[in-house]
């Protein structure tokens, strides 16, 4: 397969060749940055982990240049802070034992500004993948990069076949929680088990959390918090949950708005809200 950035890789843990590992994939989680799958998509990491009938794979996006960085990695420059991130984002696919692990090595420049190439790799990545599930960010996050790797995303899967398409495209959380869904258009990924195996995916980027963002217990516990809270009446269900929203009608039909569908989710936050007052007054 051809991507356009020099820099770019296809790293298969177990050594397959990479359209093989590719075209075994079920499971395929698309995000920005190095740990951004590990944090968003982890609920398809653990359902194909030691699987022969179910793979993971993960495409990382952008090159992972401007991350912060302090400690021993203060003196760190960009090239030094792309090549430590990618070394880690390989650990982390063997650790979670990856079909493939895909680094764009696109900036993130280039990726906000919607460039050409970003959707073509894209496109072909999913065409020889053609999972039964994609994990991505969802349109409501706070970071900018993150919302535009989805709707280059988008973008793409239009323009693939839609038999490659997967039958279920889901926005998961990583910068601004998606607790305040109401409840009718929250999608669970429910974690249960291994959950040696979350801490040690997360632990894998050293850069990060030694580098001053403690991003493995804020998604632990974030997960944690999400299982106790989901239910005010109930015992809880599950030991770990990341919240999600259903993007999978955008993927298939073009002329539906990504803005006006997190309108339609806003707008029903604060019909529950006000509906409730108004009902308790």
């Amino acid at each position: 397969m051809k991507l356009h950035r020099s820099g770019a890789e296809i790293f298969v843990p177990d050594g397959l060749a990479p359209e093989a590992a590719l075209a075994r994939t079920t499971h395929l989680g698309v995000g920005a940055h190095q740990d951004d799958l590990e944090i968003f998509a982890i609920h398809g990491i653990l359902e194909c982990f030691q699987r022969s009938d179910r793979w993971f794979s993960g495409i990382v996006v952008t090159d992972g240049a401007g991350s912060p960085r302090q400690g021993e990695y203060a003196s760190y420059d960009d090239a030094q802070m792309r090549a430590v991130r990618r070394r880690e984002q390989k650990k982390a696919a063997s650790v979670g034992e990856y079909a493939a692990q895909v680094l764009l090595d696109h900036p993130s420049r280039a990726v906000k500004e919607g460039a050409a190439e970003v959707v073509e790799d894209l496109a072909a990545l999913v065409t020889s993948c053609a999972p039964e599930v994609i994990y991505t960010h969802n349109l409501a996050d706070a970071h900018d990069t993150h919302v535009a790797v989805t709707l280059r995303l988008l973008t793409a899967l239009q323009r693939v076949d839609p038999s490659a398409r997967p039958r279920r495209l889901i926005g998961c959380e990583v910068w601004r929680d998606l607790d305040w869904l109401p409840d009718e258009l929250k999608v669970a990924l429910p974690l249960d088990g291994h959950e040696n195996l979350q801490a040690a995916l997360l632990g894998v980027f050293d850069s990060q959390i030694a580098g001053g963002k403690r991003y493995d217990l804020g998604a632990l516990g974030r997960r944690r918090a999400h299982a106790t809270f989901a239910e005010s009446h109930e015992v809880d269900r599950h030991t770990g949950v990341v919240w999600a929203m259903d993007l999978t009608a955008l993927m298939h039909d073009g002329s539906r708005d990504p803005l006006g569908l997190v309108d339609e989710a806003l707008s029903a936050f604060r019909r529950d809200v006000i509906e409730r007052l108004r009902r308790l007054a």
